[in-house]
């Protein structure tokens, strides 16, 4: 057994025998501990500063690369403590997040780290196709992220749909110059005023709604994690999301909770009494 592990179990003894007496005794243990400590960290301050001059920088180096020397000025906190790698601090900052992301299905996964200040991510679960992924992006991730690690100044959010299709030239079936059809939905009687209309065609889950003679047609999801609308409650013609509180103007779509997103809108037109609305049909 070495002379430090003796130490150690000494020590350790010791906090065990203090450990059982009574709150006035452990008190008067603990303030000797600490003036004593107190007193160590003040002459190894005056040691470091005097060690610090040029010709005697290289023998402090090499007295800190000691575990014992390292660990008593780590204890008194006058040595930084190793930073971790860098990976490792992404994914702490990733598990961070991760929790809050988890409770709406979503996730996030590292992607790809280039040096010397970029990150990527990618989405998962209904975080991939949610309309606020950019503010999730912004407000949560990318702050954590450059909690953990102020080296990374730019969190990118890459979608594997767009890198596919990009990278196999596919195009739309509408970009032949063909815009997507007018549907007819419904009729203007149908669409309340002091509500909304829910419409699924073709895949499209959608809500109407009329003020006046206008009438606006979105799609039927909240722009923060894409649950439905269509049981959210109205006041002065702002919609409240049922499942989470986010309000969106019913006039213009705008999103009074987080200002940077909207609700995803249609192009409608009326002819007489019926109301169409532009999709591109899901095929």
């Amino acid at each position: 057994m070495t002379k430090l592990e003796e130490l150690i179990q000494e020590i350790n003894r010791f906090e065990a025998i203090v450990a059982e007496w009574d709150e006035s005794q452990r008190c008067v243990v603990v303030g000797l501990k600490r003036a004593i400590e107190a007193l160590h960290k003040v002459a190894l301050m005056r040691l470091i500063k005097s060690l610090k001059k040029e010709e005697s920088i290289s023998a402090l180096r090499e007295a800190v690369d000691d575990e014992v020397v390292y660990g008593v000025l780590l204890y008194h906190e006058l040595v930084k403590p190793p930073k971790p790698p860098l990976s490792q601090r992404i994914q702490t900052a990733i598990d961070e997040v991760r929790p809050s992301l988890k409770s709406h299905n979503g996730d996030v996964e590292l992607v790809a780290i280039k040096l010397p200040d970029t990150v990527e991510v990618r989405f998962i679960g209904t975080c991939s196709h949610c309309p606020s992924s950019t503010l999730t992006l912004s407000q949560g991730i990318e702050q954590a992220i450059k909690k953990y690690c102020p080296e990374i100044t730019k969190v990118i959010a890459v979608d594997n749909k767009f890198l596919v299709h990009s990278a196999n030239n596919l195009t739309s079936p509408f970009s032949q110059n063909r815009n997507p059809p007018w549907v007819k939905l419904t009729t203007v009687d149908k669409v309340p005023e002091s509500g909304v209309l829910a419409v699924n065609f073709a895949g499209n889950s959608l809500i109407l709604h009329r003020q006046c003679v206008k009438i606006n047609c979105y799609k039927n999801a909240c722009a923060h994690l894409a649950f439905p609308l269509d049981e959210g409650t109205i006041e002065n013609n702002i919609l409240t999301c049922p499942s989470h509180g986010f309000q969106y103007r019913l006039d213009t779509g705008e999103c009074l909770t987080a200002p940077d997103v909207s609700l995803q809108s249609y192009p409608v037109k009326i002819k007489g009494d019926k109301v169409f609305v532009q999709l591109l049909l899901k095929i």
